[in-house]
């Protein structure tokens, strides 16, 4: 047998050249490209080196220090660390937050606050996918077919933005809970331009009796600079993951409640009623929803979570806010239309519907220009294949040290992108093979 040592110590380009290959065409793209997904970001040199290291090779499933396999008096060192800049990022007092920074990703991490909070079918809120929400949220689609498993394990009935300018309607939020008696209400989303009333959602959820999560994923960076609204003043429980505007590896975390609850009505005296989520959140996590945490992961993010606390983070926080803004008001500027009419955060969603055509045309056209965009659901669409809407954000590009003026370009090339579209499918017709062949 070939000794193990003759290909475990080989480079990747002389085992695999065809996976080397195709990892150098990708990295050519992106740093060719203009990188415009609101979802995607490009991380640190540093963060990319822990992903690599040798914290792969390490299995850990349990805490810090009560763990199933031996070994891992590094690993804990790890995790504590990063868990204690988890809080310090986002200024928590660690006698009154814990965070747990196993979750894969985001999405696990919703499952297992369901799992942590909820029976099955138990009800939740939140809000719409095609108003901005979340796949996690308990979407379904408007024929009633349950998409995603937050909403076949539990009963979901989402809230919606006002047809009318885009923005949460507030008053069905306050009514509907009243009606549907959620356990569980979830605030943010992938795909909402504005900023969040998290103090409106708190009322809610106390008139209600339910629970309040925030699902921060999109804006944890820009909560950690202090350049969004504090969700942490009034959630019980807030989720992120972490490779957003975040610049950290795909990962993602739980922040939790913890020690003695605040007195019910103002100037009672507290009554000693103890948060119970801690146990219930770590136990969610594993074992039951996944296995060992990914180590390289866990590493990564901590190494994220310094630089997020760095000056030089909240000027590119400060930056990726004033780039959208530009980008927004260019865009308007040309007549264009933009949910909500502009942005308070990172995001435009771009209603493609009154030029004609879908968002996927318009994606297909960037795609082949090399601008990555992402087709996008918006207010009144019935199909997440075919949306009217485009997701348009300004992380990635901000991250690549671009300003205000290099956005406005961005749109000058966004607004070609719409005539050629427009040309094509005057040209060929609207069916999509048809466009393809005009391409």
């Amino acid at each position: 047998m070939e000794p193990v040592n003759a290909w475990g110590n080989a480079s990747l380009e002389s085992i695999d050249p065809e996976i080397h290959d195709l990892i150098e065409k990708e990295k050519r793209r992106q740093c060719r490209g203009i990188e415009l997904i609101a979802s995607e970001n490009f991380t640190s040199s540093a963060v990319l080196e822990a992903l690599g290291s040798a914290l792969t090779n390490k299995y850990s499933e349990g805490m810090p220090e009560n763990r199933y396999y031996g070994g891992n008096q590094f690993i804990d060192e790890i995790e504590n660390l990063c868990r204690s800049r988890a809080l310090q990022a986002f200024n928590l007092d660690p006698a009154k937050w814990g965070v747990n920074v196993q979750p894969y990703s985001g999405s696990p991490a919703n499952f297992a606050i369901y799992t942590a909070v909820l029976k099955p079918h138990d009800r939740i809120m939140g809000l719409d996918l095609p108003s901005g929400g979340h796949l996690t949220h308990g979407y379904c689609t408007a024929g009633g077919k349950k998409i995603s498993a937050s909403s076949i394990y539990f009963e979901s009935l989402a809230y919606k933005v006002k047809s009318s300018s885009g923005y949460i309607d507030y008053e069905m939020l306050e009514e509907r809970p009243m009606e549907f008696r959620p356990k569980l209400i979830i605030c943010g989303g992938g795909g909402y331009p504005r900023e969040w009333d998290y103090g409106r959602f708190r009322a809610v959820a106390d008139k209600r009796g339910a629970l309040l999560l925030c699902d921060m994923a999109h804006v944890s960076g820009l909560v950690a600079a202090l350049e969004a609204a504090n969700p942490f003043e009034f959630a019980d429980v807030v989720t992120t993951t972490t490779h957003k505007s975040l610049r950290g590896p795909r990962a993602g975390m739980i922040f939790y409640r913890k020690g003695p609850k605040p007195p019910k009505k103002s100037g009672a005296a507290e009554d000693g009623t103890m948060y119970e989520f801690e146990d219930k959140m770590n136990f969610a996590v594993f074992p039951s929803v996944q296995g060992g945490p990914h180590n390289h992961q866990i590493g990564a993010l901590a190494v994220a979570l310094k630089q997020a606390m760095s000056p030089g983070f909240k000027a590119y926080a400060k930056q990726v806010k004033a780039n959208a803004a530009a980008l927004g008001n260019y865009l308007i500027s040309k007549d264009y239309r933009l949910l909500t009419g502009g942005t308070d955060n990172h995001l435009l969603l771009r209603d493609i519907r009154p030029l004609g055509f879908t968002g996927n045309k318009f994606k297909k056209v960037c795609d082949a220009c090399n601008i990555t965009v992402n087709r996008n659901p918006v207010f009144g669409d019935s199909s997440a294949v075919s949306p009217g809407g485009v997701r348009i954000g300004s992380p990635a590009m901000t991250s690549r040290g671009l300003v205000e003026k290099d956005f406005e370009g961005i749109g000058e090339l966004l607004d070609r992108a719409v005539k050629i579209t427009f040309n094509i499918q005057k040209q060929y017709g609207k069916l999509l093979k048809d466009f393809n062949k005009g391409l």
